[in-house]
């Protein structure tokens, strides 16, 4: 059954060509495990009909792929992010990712870049950590000016639930995998977060700043219909 929307079919992938219409966020395409045929392929499609495509997680080859095809493209090599197309204009309102230290940029990016693709405007506040409380005290107007907020954070993973203890705004958590060895990968960061003290907070996978962008997305999409 066919549900909002048709699908494209390319053989080796099944295009979800309704998403947007479901959920306000058209289908984006993950990098690994796809050739860079493949993921060219799949890009192609997906600008043909959506005028836009975002890619994540975008390998060096795959990258290389997409930089040979005739639409131009950005790609950030930090977030791995490959953005084509004319993505929405940013009327969504104000998405401000934080970070705990330099070491969370590559998440931060891959959150910054994909809220901006779905149409959110983006603020960026990084290097705040706990580790210098003063640093995040010196930007919480501009932090306190956005309507979500994303922190990312990894060693001990304090950030998320600090920033919202003195924001209004809803707070989605994203731990990373940067620690020593007892940090397990994002693991002790994860655990932090979902036990924080303070209300409310949103917490996401390791490494994911795709969800988290997605969360914070859908947030002011309802925000907006209020």
């Amino acid at each position: 059954m066919d549900m909002d929307g048709t699908t494209a079919d390319l053989g080796f992938a099944r295009l979800d060509l309704g998403r947007a219409a479901r959920t306000g966020l058209a289908e984006t395409v993950y990098g690994p495990g796809k050739t860079p045929e493949q993921l060219t392929a799949i890009v192609a499609e997906l600008l043909r009909r959506n005028g836009a495509a975002l890619a994540t997680r975008v390998s060096p080859a795959q990258a290389e792929a997409l930089k040979a095809c005739d639409w131009a493209g950005d790609h950030d090599p930090m977030s791995r992010t490959y953005v084509c197309g004319t993505p929405p204009e940013p009327t969504l309102g104000t998405v401000c990712v934080c970070t705990g230290g330099t070491g969370d940029l590559p998440v931060a990016e891959e959150a910054a870049r994909c809220a901006a693709f779905f149409g959110a405007r983006v603020a960026r506040e990084f290097d705040v950590g706990v580790a210098g409380l003063h640093r995040l005290l010196g930007r919480l107007e501009a932090i306190r000016a956005a309507d979500v907020v994303i922190a990312v954070a990894g060693m001990e993973g304090a950030l998320p639930g600090v920033v919202a203890g003195l924001v209004a705004a809803p707070v989605v958590a994203v731990p990373t995998s940067v620690g020593y060895g007892a940090s397990l990968q994002g693991l002790t960061p994860l655990l932090t977060m979902v036990n924080a003290c303070a209300e409310g907070v949103t917490v996401v996978n390791i490494d994911n700043g795709f969800g988290a962008a997605a969360a914070a997305v859908r947030m002011l999409r309802l925000r907006e219909r209020a």
